[in-house]
């Protein structure tokens, strides 16, 4: 039995990067996400790791766990404040946000 990664990309307000995001899992290409898109990406039960990618842009890397049957939820956005967008210019790791819901 497997596991269900949710991937929302949703912002309130104005967002400067509205691109489409690329999904990796465990470091493979899982899928993309657009603007006000939802996507579910099934998995194996387990440790994994978690990334979005939109040209240089990234976001960090994140570590869940989740349980057989068990759906997981992220949301992804390219907003920020104005220093840490200031400062992705640098650190591209720091130009998406994925918050866990």
């Amino acid at each position: 039995m497997t596991a269900t990664l949710k991937l929302t990309h949703n912002t309130i307000g104005a967002e400067v990067r509205r691109g489409t995001y690329q999904a990796e899992v465990d470091g493979k290409p899982a899928g993309a996400v657009e603007l006000n898109q939802t996507i579910a990406i099934p998995i194996e039960a387990g440790r994994h790791t978690l990334r979005l990618r939109s040209g240089r842009n990234s976001s960090r890397t994140k570590t869940f766990d989740v349980a057989e049957g068990e759906v997981i939820s992220f949301r992804c956005s390219g907003k920020s404040i104005l220093p840490v967008f200031l400062l992705s210019f640098v650190v591209p790791s720091l130009a998406l946000s994925l918050t866990r819901e």
